[in-house]
């Protein structure tokens, strides 16, 4: 099955920038792994492991009401042979990797998502 990365890429930042969660969990399969350690500080999964789309949306909610600020700024999409890493600036000038995999459907079935252990600072370079 043939899958456009890019679409998907720009798919999954338009929707979590919408703050939609309903269309933000249209993205994942009802089978969906999620897995971050944004869900163990939460106190949904002792491990940060999501593993149906009715605790994602649980998830997405709660995360949606306590970042009021929440917004993701693309720096990178990076393809693999079985998927993709979409690498993005959070609200909080964190570096995030998401690698996702999909399913037959063209719907993520395996998301791991990695922060970087503290804010990276904007640089800046000449008359920006």
């Amino acid at each position: 099955m043939y899958i456009d990365y890019d679409r998907k890429a720009h798919d999954w930042h338009s929707a979590w920038n919408s703050r939609d969660a309903k269309a933000i969990c249209g993205l994942y399969a009802d089978n969906v792994v999620f897995i971050s350690p944004f869900v163990a500080k939460l106190g949904l999964s002792e491990r940060g492991v999501l593993t149906d789309i009715r605790a994602l949306y649980d998830y997405v909610s709660m995360t949606l009401s306590r970042v009021a600020n929440l917004k993701y700024d693309m720096v990178a999409n990076c393809v693999g042979s079985q998927g993709q890493t979409i690498v993005y600036r959070n609200q909080s000038s964190h570096i995030v990797a998401e690698t996702l995999e999909y399913n037959d459907e063209g719907l993520i079935r395996l998301a791991n998502v990695a922060f970087s252990t503290a804010p990276i600072k904007r640089k800046n370079y000449g008359s920006r």
